[in-house]
């Protein structure tokens, strides 16, 4: 009588075991065998981190193994179970890896194909062609578009965390829990006291120093030294919480009539403004987004203001780059002096406070629409754009943003600042494009293992199905988002997977992790301001800067986000790190020891570079890129 072994490995998460009735029926070419009961409740089977095996007999061979369904019956409650991945020896002695990585909740079955990944087009039998139709239906009911907000990109379908699918839920939803974080980062930094201090302004700029000496680091702690410098203020463009928004300036906008007269003393090579324009040494960073985007009025004891500043920089002999003009808003007028370094200090120090370090970037996951961004979540708390402010400002960015936006070499040509001879300290730009092409070759090794012919691409009906819903509904099929509907080439889809791994990891990481670094101290990188820009020069001293910074309430709030959503997962998985095998094929596992083998070798490069520096830049070293978003 023919026998099969079934080893079944159960997750090693949190309350990943059960105790449930485990049922399992082997579907072969020929025919299936009895539905099988593998445990009998309480016999310490499918445990936590458990690997467990059972020999079932069968009249008659089952022929090849296609496929391995499971089924979980509820015992006494409903206990869910987190299936790793089963293997199944035949009666000749062949093992066959079937993965599952799932989690099966109430009264759940879930059928299984072996580990080897097979293009839809390849599948020969009835049975394989059947199962892989129905898995699809199934994810379609499951993984629903919704529109969270008009203009918006689409997003899952799901109200809160507790809705989503239980697969893609964290392991524990209090890792992901932002109030509980939040809670978490006010004990840490001992700032209760002053968190209901709202409408309280601070005495002077040092008294910020009472919530901000708890936790330093080594950014951190320079920036409260340097930030009222200009250098400091220049560097954060390049490598700050913000290094997108800079841009190689070839006219001086109409808007901003910025002359050679008013900053002919802080240019050094002794030519004309026109001439730095043309020798490639101006830049600008223009926040035209943000005109007209409502300031956040949650709070009717305090009103909040908001700039749509535009500033002029010069990349001067030494390679800094320092800021040579600011504009508070879009329109030029009398009303809307143009600020320089040779005004007061204080009116050039208030320009730089007013000229926000926003990032265009929000949470993707559904926890962030749930607690974060939500109305009257926690960013109304604090933040200037808050009460809706925000949701105005992703639909005016999302007018501009396209398909191309993502491809990150492209981004940084589309500003003019790929030249690492003119601007030699952009770590950002030169850690980035690092990073992009091991993740490049990477996709690359992959589509070649399984795709030999650009024909067998455009044959492949679901990766085509699933490009086209990204762009028709994920997109909202914008007219300007260039999104593919159709992939032509492999280098096409290379490209495609290339964007997704890396926007989901480096781009994140590198305006995400740093936000502790430079906006701890509160004023470097206010997150409100409570009082509206100034008209004209000489209006600024100090009582009018501390009562335009955020209250004592709504620093501590600030200080406490910035904290939360710069420290990592625990458990933490960063990028190369697969250790859930859905792959079981030599050659892409091949492919994966390479890549993790170059990022490791970068990770090195990094730390030397930063060694000693007292400003490191850390962000895209691949040993600190998380796999996914996942704060």
């Amino acid at each position: 009588m023919p026998s099969y072994t079934v080893t079944v490995a159960t997750g090693s998460q949190w309350f990943a075991g059960t105790d449930d009735y485990i049922y399992v029926t082997l579907v072969g070419t020929e025919r299936c065998s009895d539905r099988t009961l593998l445990d009998k409740p309480l016999y310490n089977d499918f445990e936590r981190g458990a690997i467990d095996s059972y020999d079932i007999s069968v009249g008659e061979d089952l022929g090849d193994i296609e496929l391995v369904k499971i089924e979980k019956k509820k015992y006494w409650f409903q206990d869910d179970w987190y299936c790793r991945f089963i293997t199944v020896k035949n009666p000749t002695g062949d093992y066959l890896e079937f993965p599952c990585f799932r989690w099966l909740v109430d009264d759940k079955e879930v059928v299984l194909r072996d580990g080897k990944a097979r293009l839809p087009q390849v599948e020969k039998t009835p049975i394989a062609k059947q199962h892989r139709r129905k898995e699809l239906e199934t994810r379609q009911k499951l993984f629903r578009w919704k529109e969270w907000h008009p203009g918006f990109p689409m997003s899952i379908d799901a109200k809160a965390h507790r809705d989503l699918p239980r697969d893609i839920q964290f392991d524990s939803e209090k890792g992901v829990d932002f109030v509980l974080n939040y809670s978490k980062a006010i004990e840490n930094l001992a700032v209760n006291q002053f968190m209901h201090m709202f409408q309280s302004s601070w005495n002077d700029l040092a008294d910020f120093e009472q919530i901000y000496m708890r936790i330093k680091n080594t950014i951190s702690e320079y920036v409260m030294q340097h930030w009222k410098e200009d250098f400091m203020f220049g560097y954060q463009y390049l490598n700050g919480c913000n290094p997108v928004i800079i841009q190689k300036c070839h006219k001086i906008p109409d808007k901003f009539p910025v002359s050679h007269d008013m900053v002919k003393d802080y240019l050094e090579r002794e030519i004309t403004l026109e001439e730095e324009v043309k020798a490639g040494n101006i830049f600008l960073a223009d926040y035209d987004v943000m005109d007209g985007v409502t300031a956040n009025s949650t709070d009717p004891c305090t009103m909040q203001y908001l700039a749509a500043p535009v500033c002029l920089l010069y990349r001067n002999q030494r390679n800094k780059i320092m800021p040579l003009a600011i504009q508070l808003h879009q329109a030029p007028g009398e009303d809307n002096p143009i600020f320089l370094p040779s005004d007061a200090e204080n009116d050039w120090l208030l320009a730089k406070l007013l000229y926000p370090h926003i990032r265009f970037t929000i949470a993707i996951n559904t926890k962030a629409r749930e607690q974060l961004i939500c109305e009257c979540g926690l960013f109304d708390k604090a933040n200037g754009t808050g009460g809706g402010g925000h949701v105005e400002l992703i639909q005016r960015a999302m007018k501009t943003f396209t398909y191309k936006t993502l491809l990150f070499p492209e981004s940084i040509k589309a500003r003019g600042m790929e030249s690492q001879e003119e601007i030699p300290y952009y770590f950002y730009r030169d850690d980035g494009i690092k990073v992009w092409e091991m993740v490049k070759s990477f996709a690359a090794d992959v589509v070649a293992i399984y795709y030999d012919s650009d024909k067998t691409l455009q044959e492949d009906e679901e990766i085509q199905a699933f490009v086209k819903d990204v762009c028709s509904f994920g997109m909202q099929d914008f007219d300007q988002c260039e999104f593919p509907k159709f992939l032509t080439t492999r280098e096409q889809l290379t490209e495609y997977l290339t964007v997704v791994i890396f926007t989901a990891s480096a781009q994140h990481a590198a305006v995400n992790f740093g936000q502790y670094d430079w906006c701890s101290w509160i004023p470097n990188s206010p997150s409100t301001m409570r009082k509206p820009t100034p008209t004209k020069k000489g209006e600024a001293d100090v009582k009018y800067i501390m009562e335009s910074l955020p209250d004592r309430g709504r620093s501590c709030w600030h200080l406490g986000a910035v904290w939360a959503l710069s420290q990592f997962q625990d458990n933490e998985l960063f990028l190369g790190m697969y250790p859930d095998e859905h792959f079981t094929e030599k050659p892409v596992k091949t492919a994966m020891e390479n890549f993790r083998r170059k990022l490791s070798e970068y990770s090195r490069v990094v730390k030397a570079r930063n060694e000693g520096k007292k400003l490191p830049y850390y962000y895209l070293s691949p040993d600190r890129i998380p796999n996914s978003v996942a704060v």
